[in-house]
């Protein structure tokens, strides 16, 4: 008699970009979840340990598995997404803006890990925002533009420029649509501030009307010096002064009250509470202002959530709709319309386009020269150089917690900015069409990296 036979196991399909993690589990747990290793009836640590190290290793990523995800930082757990869907060995993995929160160095070591993959015979979608990459990787693009498919073509007859011409409908004569603004007068003054190792004496200011650009290598203080000054993390000594007069911020509440918002760099996380409404994000940090006698003013409240709702072109269904069903680009809109219905005299951006579209991405930069315009003092985090010589009136570089120099938009490079990140004694060269991942610039962070080692 014949045994019927069994058809084959269907291989996973892999997709993510948002992080699916368990914060309070260890890295090992993470990758492991749902497929865990048993001897017996116990797990087996050890091994599952041990294949993590080997998936870690191959993304160049040097961390102890039995790290909690939520010790790690947002690029950290972003390769350990990677990993987790390495162990699961799928035949078509969907990669989700994978590189929104990763450095130059993980970049091209996630790019090697798809080029293996593809010669394994695995099928890969790759989505993203960050144009240059899709030229790195892919062999056919797919433009999709409201919903519906505008064209698939060979990789080979794209270019940058008639990628964004897709995508958008229309020419976009600028990528980054700069309009500089009268300097003013000092706004933002910072002096010493300093905590521990992260942050030594970090001493700058800022002005009316000025975009203030901080760049830097991944784990260069960058964040770290924003969330000081926003009250968000505690320091050890320095002095905040706003026109001239010192504010003393021990919270973001504090920072809130002295002028100075802070759009951050995982808005879903810590910029909106997702299952509230758009209305309802907006108006949370002013609610005290928004009361009749002990309770809130329903109409007050809603007048001011319209205003901005209209002042900042948002996007949703309805008033009542939740800001977890938005896209990256309307719910960055909603956490800017947040801090501007707090007139604040400094607002941070810290990746103020990651993971937004390129029509989203301009009209960002636009409300950012608007913004300067009107005599607001604006810092811009951002981990892309082209993004930050492109709206930057002065660009602060940081490196090892320390400040590294300064460079005015005209006399602004990218080599010369990687020169300061890095602290090479010469400017680093490389191509302007996939700057994003080239090899130099890989040499340049590694020669960084094996210096403050030793």
């Amino acid at each position: 008699m014949r045994r019927p036979v069994t058809p084959p196991r269907t291989r996973q399909i892999s997709s993510y970009q948002e992080l699916n993690q368990v914060p309070y589990l260890s890295v090992t747990e993470n990758i492991f979840l749902g497929s865990e290793i048993t001897r017996g009836v116990a797990l087996d640590w050890r091994e599952m340990h041990r294949r993590s190290r080997e998936l870690l290793a191959k993304l160049h990523l040097d961390i102890d598995p039995r790290t909690l995800i939520r010790d790690l930082g947002v690029a950290q757990q972003q390769m350990v997404e990677v990993a987790k869907a390495l162990h699961q060995q799928p035949s078509l993995i969907i990669m989700d803006e994978p590189t929104s929160a990763l450095s130059i160095r993980e970049i091209n070591d996630l790019f090697a890990i798809v080029r293996e993959l593809k010669a394994g015979g695995v099928s890969i979608i790759y989505t993203s925002h960050h144009l240059e990459e899709t030229f790195e990787v892919s062999d056919r693009i797919t433009v999709l533009r409201d919903g519906r498919k505008v064209a698939t073509l060979p990789a080979g007859e794209l270019d940058v420029e008639k990628l964004i011409r897709l995508m958008v409908g229309r020419d976009l004569s600028e990528k980054f649509p700069k309009e500089p603004a009268p300097r003013g007068e000092e706004v933002l003054r910072v002096e010493g501030l300093s905590r521990g190792a992260r942050l030594q004496n970090i001493s700058f200011s800022a002005y009316r009307g000025e975009v203030l650009g901080i760049a830097g290598l991944v784990g260069a203080g960058r964040t770290e010096l924003v969330r000081a000054i926003f009250g968000a993390d505690p320091i050890d000594e320095g002095q905040v002064y706003i026109d001239g007069r010192p504010v003393n911020i021990r919270s973001p509440q504090d920072a809130g009250a002295a002028g100075i918002g802070l759009l951050t760099e995982d808005r879903k996380s810590q910029g909106l509470v997702l299952l509230m409404s758009v209305p309802d994000n907006i108006t949370m940090s002013v609610l005290s202002r928004l009361t009749n006698g002990l309770l809130t003013s329903d109409r007050k409240e809603q007048a001011v959530a319209q205003y901005y709702i209209e002042n900042m072109a948002i996007k949703a269904s309805s008033q009542n709709q939740l800001a977890v069903n938005l896209s990256g680009g309307t719910q960055q809109k909603v956490v800017l319309g947040k801090w501007m219905a707090t007139k604040p005299r400094v607002l941070i951006f810290d990746e103020p386009t990651r993971g937004i579209d390129v029509g989203a991405k301009v009209e960002i930069y636009r409300t950012i020269n608007q913004l300067a315009a009107q005599g607001m003092a604006i810092l811009m985090v951002s981990s892309g150089l082209p993004e930050v010589l492109g709206m930057s009136d002065r660009i602060m570089v940081v490196g090892g917690g320390r400040i590294r120099g300064f460079r005015d938009r005209a006399e602004a490079t990218e080599e010369k900015i990687m020169a300061l990140a890095t602290g090479a004694d010469k400017p680093v060269s490389f191509s302007s069409q996939t700057s994003a991942v080239s090899e130099l610039l890989k040499r340049a962070q590694e020669a960084a990296e094996s210096k403050s080692k030793g």
